[in-house]
């Protein structure tokens, strides 16, 4: 990795970034919680087995579970909606929630910025590309979240 490389500050931003992200989707999961029984889309939404199955890890396992959900790949948004839905004690959650979030940054920033630094190696156009690859990726979810969201209103 380079030398050159911010690494303090890609650490505290990506820590900010998984902790404001994952502390998000836990009070959406306690809102929804409290919707589903005036709201059948929020009934649904509980009703997934993904849902189902991040509450029972969650129910086990408590704090740990969301802790280290951050080591997971596809679990996470489940675990910490469950952990809302679940209404798992504030006191409780956000020490997992930090902790988690760290772990997560050290990995990116870690294992992250050495790829980075590997496949830029130095090419300018290299990072044109992975940047053109990430707008591609932002459009994309863009739009499968606009169809998601439609075929729920419907």
């Amino acid at each position: 990795m380079h030398d050159d490389w911010p690494v303090a500050a890609a650490f505290a931003f990506l820590w900010a970034v998984a902790t404001l992200r994952g502390g998000a989707t836990y009070a959406l999961g306690r809102g929804v919680r409290g919707a589903s029984a005036r709201h059948d889309r929020a009934a649904r939404f509980l009703a997934r087995p993904e849902v189902a199955r991040a509450e029972r890890v969650v129910e086990r396992f408590g704090a740990p579970a969301v802790t280290l959900c951050f080591l997971t790949v596809g679990v996470q948004t489940a675990v910490n909606a469950a952990a809302g839905v679940l209404r798992m004690p504030l006191a409780r959650y956000l020490p997992a929630l930090a902790v988690g979030a760290a772990l997560w940054a050290t990995i990116y920033v870690t294992v992250g910025l050495a790829v980075l630094s590997a496949v830029w190696g130095g090419h300018p156009w290299l990072l044109l590309v992975a940047l053109a690859v990430v707008a591609l990726a932002v459009v994309v979810a863009r739009v499968v979240r606009r169809r998601w969201r439609r075929d729920l209103a419907g």
